[in-house]
């Protein structure tokens, strides 16, 4: 069961370091300046969620924040540091948005109204930021998506946002690069599916073996793309221009 409002921001309270106040000081002079915590956020849908999944709740996920800050040697209660770890909290929602979307249901409308086409649609060079399941250090880089339609078209966007419901999870690329492709030819039944990615991983160029100039390239090749040379130079083409 998901806890009351009221317990809940009365456990974030319990729980949260004192922040500086943005309230102006005081008139008179000689009197020392107070600090409070900021005022709790309100329950979110999400939040409720989180609680009924079993996840951890937002004051857990920020008194592992503080932890982790006095593991590296720092003190959670300084001033530079006090709003940290509810900062991170409000991150990671943010970078790990996915696990709360569905790409299947992204990919729900589709549209038959195309007078026959039936060539090859790309959507290159989209936009791609990820997280290593590995070290939960930033992926950056850039995929590419291509099928070949069978009657039916979606829109272009929903192959973006099926690459972004994929990215905002922990991740590696090999299996980033699968699911994408997988889940267009499952759900659309094209006459072929290709997904290229090429992105570089944190974990590489700022850790371990400290290679910045690296680029990872994978691909996923169905249909037409894997069975028929032809239809892969096509598309090989189209990204060399």
């Amino acid at each position: 069961m998901t806890a009351p409002a009221d317990d809940a921001a009365l456990d974030r309270a319990a729980t949260a370091d004192a922040a500086p106040s943005d309230a102006a000081p005081p008139a008179h002079a000689g009197a020392p300046l107070t600090t409070s915590a900021p005022a709790p956020a309100p329950v979110s849908p999400t939040e409720q969620r989180r609680v009924a999944d079993n996840r951890p709740s937002q004051a857990e996920a920020e008194a592992a924040v503080r932890t982790l800050i006095r593991w590296a040697g720092d003190d959670p209660e300084r001033e530079g540091l006090l709003d940290t770890p509810r900062r991170v909290a409000k991150s990671y929602r943010e970078f790990f948005a996915g696990y709360e979307l569905d790409p299947e249901a992204v990919l729900s409308t589709t549209f038959e109204e195309v007078e026959g086409y039936d060539e090859i649609v790309l959507v290159r060079d989209i936009n791609l930021e990820s997280h290593c399941e590995h070290h939960m250090v930033p992926i950056n880089g850039r995929a590419h998506v291509a099928y070949l339609p069978d009657k039916r078209v979606v829109g272009i966007s929903k192959l973006a946002r099926v690459v972004e419901v994929y990215a905002k999870r922990l991740q590696i690329q090999e299996k980033l690069t699968a699911q994408v492709a997988d889940t267009i030819d499952r759900v659309l039944q094209p006459r072929g599916v290709a997904v290229i990615i090429e992105a570089k991983h944190e974990c590489m160029t700022t850790r371990g073996i400290h290679k910045p100039d690296s680029l990872t390239v994978t691909s996923r090749m169905l249909g037409a793309f894997r069975e028929n040379p032809a239809t892969r130079q096509e598309l090989l083409a189209m990204l060399a221009r």
